[in-house]
């Protein structure tokens, strides 16, 4: 069984997906029998543009491709999920990045401890490549060193390509939601015996994913889920502390730029 197992969801993703390939093959490298330690799969949605042929050229790292339509992102994903056999899995989707050439390398020497969840920040980049900053200095999102579950009662606090959790606990995404993403890192969570903070970048994330494209309703499914796990009314209150907390850092980040 390889210990970590990397699940790249596309679509018609032919522009982005070879930087995210490359950067795993470039870590991989570095990896002494990595054959055996890291298994790659990618799911594809039916592509209609050139993103088979890009996967292709990396065939020597993906240990499976599969293409054919979905009911979009987290069914894809739940795809992966079923089909990995690795004792980790690390969701990195197109665009995304390994944050550099030794990731791979120390994050295989960490699962040593056995933890159920390892975390990290993550380097938002534009489309252009050009880094933006580490989510936890870019957004409200501070990154505690030691994280339960209780602590996403204002939101995401871990970014999704930066959390890698053990196969066994993981459960499916809820595929009618938008914000799935962050119901399955709590439910994660809530299983996780030990969680471990990780002191290195895992990813460069590339701005610009799925429930940014589709805001309004993305806010709407994370209240669904905050109100799943935390009840009506302390969301409710949550919210109005999500809103205030975004204008003062808002006030915060321009107070930076003046200075």
């Amino acid at each position: 069984m390889p210990q970590l197992t990397i699940i790249t969801i596309t679509y018609n993703a032919e522009k982005y997906l070879g930087r995210t390939l490359q950067s795993v093959a470039t870590a991989a490298r570095l990896v002494p029998g990595v054959a055996d330690s890291i298994e790659y799969i990618l799911i594809d949605g039916a592509s209609t543009d050139g993103t088979l042929q890009v996967a292709e050229r990396y065939s020597l790292i993906l240990n499976r491709i599969m293409s054919e339509p979905d009911r979009g992102l987290y069914d894809a994903m739940n795809k992966g999920l079923s089909l990995a056999t690795g004792e980790y899995v690390w969701f990195l989707n197109a665009g995304d990045e390994v944050h550099d050439g030794q990731v791979l390398s120390r994050l295989l020497h960490a699962f040593e401890s056995q933890a159920d969840v390892y975390y990290s920040d993550a380097l938002f980049v534009r489309t252009d490549g050009e880094a933006v900053g580490l989510r936890s200095e870019v957004t409200p999102h501070t990154l505690p060193k030691k994280i339960h579950w209780q602590d996403f009662a204002l939101g995401m606090k871990i970014s999704h390509q930066a959390f890698i959790v053990r196969r066994t606990i993981a459960p499916s995404y809820d595929i009618t939601n938008l914000s799935a993403d962050i119901d399955w890192e709590i439910l994660c969570l809530k299983k996780s015996k030990k969680t471990e903070y990780l002191p290195f970048v895992l990813c460069r994330y590339l701005v610009g994913g799925l429930s940014t494209q589709q805001h309004h309703r993305s806010l709407k499914d994370r209240f669904k889920v905050l109100q799943k796990h935390f009840g009506l009314l302390p969301t409710v209150k949550n919210h109005l502390r999500i809103g205030w907390r975004g204008i003062q850092f808002l006030f915060y980040k321009r107070r930076q730029v003046e200075k």
